[in-house]
């Protein structure tokens, strides 16, 4: 083989993943480059900035390796996905990065889980309004300068919301602007607004397997190209 071809093979390797000489390749979270300092990592790949469907997968780290726990098929952005602190609200784009997640909610009862699950009540709201104090937090009810017309009324989601984790994207020193409400939720017929998307089984297989003392992170992004998710 040509040594221009040899090059070629081997880079083809390392973007894959794949290690030289045959080795198996390694795991996702062992390529990024960071995981967020736990030992429980939520993956959710998109082929391309374009897409709006990939891969979410679960992992545990296991005596120093990442180990696949679970799997699932998932949703994006109806416009796709983009750097998260470039993100503009109200472009129904997916933020890419590596995110905590604070805490689960839903309309349903909670699932068997270690994890703070708040319960959506009639007057649940997600504060969306620019101008309001309350921007991207839960409220309830809704705060007095939060506009209803530019917040989430929760429970009217219904299955979208049975049950979803909150993404801490713009969530601990919210940017105006940038996008309120950003969760890992039950799939419906489509693409979302932002958010991440799972079947109703898996977000409940997720939200049993998270174990908040293991410090779960969320990273999101595509396969490769500047929002390539092994560089968050």
């Amino acid at each position: 083989m040509r040594p221009g071809v040899v090059a070629l093979a081997s880079a083809s390797l390392l973007v894959l993943g794949a290690a030289p000489g045959g080795a198996p390749p390694q795991p996702l979270p062992a390529r990024m480059a960071d995981t967020g300092g736990g030992s429980q990592l939520i993956t959710a790949v998109a082929p391309e900035a374009g897409s709006t469907s990939g891969t979410v997968t679960w992992w545990d780290r296991v005596d120093g390796q990442w180990v696949e726990a679970g799997s699932a098929t998932a949703r994006f952005g109806a416009k796709g996905l983009v750097e998260g602190t470039e993100r503009k609200q109200g472009t129904n784009t997916t933020p890419t990065g590596l995110y905590g997640l604070p805490y689960a909610f839903g309309i349903e009862a909670a699932p068997p889980t270690t994890y703070t699950y708040r319960r959506v009540h009639e007057d649940s709201w997600w504060c969306q309004d620019n101008d309001s104090r309350a921007y991207n937090r839960w409220t309830e009810p809704l705060a007095r300068d939060c506009r209803a017309a530019e917040s989430e009324h929760l429970i009217s989601y219904g299955a979208l919301y049975a049950y979803a984790l909150v993404i801490d994207f713009n969530y601990q020193r919210p940017v105006k602007g940038r996008g309120a409400g950003i969760f890992l939720h039950v799939k419906g017929r489509g693409a979302t607004a932002g958010c991440v998307s799972v079947p109703q089984d898996a977000m409940r297989r997720i939200l049993q397997w998270a174990d908040p003392r293991r410090r779960p992170h969320m990273a999101i992004g595509t396969a490769d190209g500047p929002t390539a998710i092994t560089r968050y």
